[in-house]
C-alpha cells in the first residue's frame, strides 16, 4: 500500500462521519428498545391489604357506640335493631369522613357533607348516602367486616 492509500484509509471523511454517526443512532435505539422491553416484561404486583378485617366482640360494643376503623375506612355501629357497618369514604369526592362524638353525626372534612348514624345524607354535596358493608362473625366470636362487599342500606345484623 502506498502512503496515498494509507493516508485515505486513516482519513475521516464525510462518508465515514455520517455512517458512524447512523450506526452509534441505530444502537442507541436498539439499546432504549431492549431497556424498555425488558422493563415491560418485568411483573408488576400491587400488593393490596385484605378487605375483611376483624374487630372487638359484638359484647364489647355497646348500644350506640360508633367503632372507627381508620385504617380500613370503616364504621361499625350498634343500634337497638342490631348492627351495621358503612364505610367512611365520602360518596362525593372520596374523602375520609370522621365521626363526631357531639352532634352523633360524620361529616367530611373535604366539602362539608354530613351524615347521619344510618349513612343518610343531612346536607352537603355527596350525592348518595355511605356505602353500608357487609359483616359477620368470625370464627373467634369477634365482628368481621369485609369492605369489598357492599350490602342494601337498611341491613342490620344481629350478631
Amino acid at each position: 500500500m502506498t502512503d496515498e492509500a494509507k493516508k485515505n484509509d486513516s482519513e475521516l471523511t464525510r462518508r465515514r462521519f455520517l455512517v458512524g454517526t447512523g450506526a452509534a443512532a441505530c444502537g442507541l435505539v436498539a439499546a432504549g428498545s431492549g431497556l424498555l422491553a425488558a422493563d415491560f416484561l418485568r411483573p408488576r404486583v400491587l400488593f393490596e391489604p385484605p378487605t375483611r378485617f376483624i374487630l372487638v366482640p359484638p359484647d364489647a360494643v355497646e348500644l350506640g357506640q360508633v367503632i372507627t376503623s381508620e385504617k380500613n375506612q370503616a364504621y361499625v355501629i350498634r343500634l337497638s335493631s342490631g348492627f351495621h357497618a358503612m364505610s367512611s369514604v365520602c360518596t362525593h369526592l372520596g374523602c375520609i369522613t370522621r365521626y363526631q362524638f357531639d352532634s352523633k353525626q360524620i361529616a367530611c372534612p373535604c366539602h362539608g357533607s354530613r351524615f347521619n348514624l344510618d349513612g343518610e345524607v343531612l346536607s352537603g354535596p355527596a350525592p348518595r348516602p355511605l356505602d353500608w358493608l357487609d359483616m359477620e362473625l368470625a370464627s373467634d366470636g369477634r365482628i368481621a367486616v369485609d369492605t369489598a362487599t357492599l350490602v342494601p342500606h337498611g341491613t342490620t345484623f344481629k350478631l
